[in-house]
């Protein structure tokens, strides 16, 4: 019996297949985001609120201050963090954190003494993160959706511009990684935020270095590692700056800290479509 010739299978067809088979890319939001910066060049205090995510390893904001000190010893960054444990953002009330004479009110200088604070704008930015699940979890992303919205909106009242900040997956559901990506993306375009792509940059460094362990022995929290790349990530994203060649290495190898501010570098141009002048 005659057999029909086989075709070969056009190529096209055969990348879309695997693609579809592949899933989204891990390391790219699909959603591109529409604010490219947080509209203050060079804002003088941020307030972090958040969570654990933010509050282990000494503090996210210490490490993105140490940082700003590291690029310009003169340069007067006054950042505050409000965290409470496991929360999502409906657990703060942000409006609170605006109230006069209280937060930032006064801060501690490298000498461990008291400073009281001239303030004109109370901050400049708010930085703000949900629980590490509330944004894709079935019951609680319209939650997220929702107070994306209000916090923005109180934060903008108050003087202040709005700024997301990406998490990241867990170390053992890798696939967490594009669904929070997806989700910040959208909450951020909807409300006119800036987004900091910190979850993209944790998909990017275990990529490349999978040896190198981000989180945590829960599997959730940052390792030290894993804080000071996220910390890179918010300076890079922030000052359209790369943080490579930074003094500041917050304890870590040389090498292993260098690795990371390229990761930070590399995720933030690649987030925002190359749209960072400086280096």
């Amino acid at each position: 019996m005659p057999t029909r010739p086989v075709r070969p299978f056009p190529a096209v067809v055969l990348a879309a297949m695997l693609a579809l088979v592949a899933g989204p890319s891990p390391l790219a939001a699909q959603t591109k985001p529409k604010i490219l910066q947080t509209g203050i060049e060079a804002p003088a205090s941020a307030i972090f609120i958040g969570n654990s995510f933010f509050y282990y390893n000494n503090s996210l904001h210490n490490h993105v201050s140490r940082l700003v000190s590291a690029a310009d010893p003169a340069y007067p960054l006054r950042a505050t963090s409000v965290t409470i444990s496991g929360s999502g953002a409906d657990w703060h009330d942000v409006e609170s954190y605006f109230r006069p004479n209280a937060l930032g009110r006064y801060s501690f200088d490298a000498d461990n003494n008291v400073v009281f604070n001239k303030i004109d704008r109370l901050f400049d930015l708010a930085i703000m993160m949900d629980c590490s699940q509330c944004p894709i979890h079935p019951q609680l992303k319209p939650v997220f959706v929702d107070y994306s919205k209000k916090h923005s909106d109180t934060v903008r009242r108050h003087g202040a511009k709005p700024v997301f900040f990406m998490s990241w997956a867990y170390a053992d559901r890798p696939e967490m990684t594009a669904a929070l990506a997806e989700a910040y993306t959208q909450a951020a375009n909807q409300n006119d935020a800036f987004v900091i792509p910190a979850g993209l940059a944790f998909a990017r460094s275990l990529a490349r270095r999978p040896e190198l362990i981000l989180h945590a022995s829960d599997k959730r929290h940052p390792s030290l590692a894993g804080t000071y790349l996220a910390a890179c990530t918010v300076y890079a994203a922030l000052f359209k700056k790369s943080p490579e060649g930074l003094g500041y290495t917050a304890g870590l190898d040389s090498g292993t800290a260098a690795f990371l501010q390229t990761v930070a570098w590399e995720t933030v141009k690649d987030y925002f479509g190359g749209a960072q002048p400086e280096r």
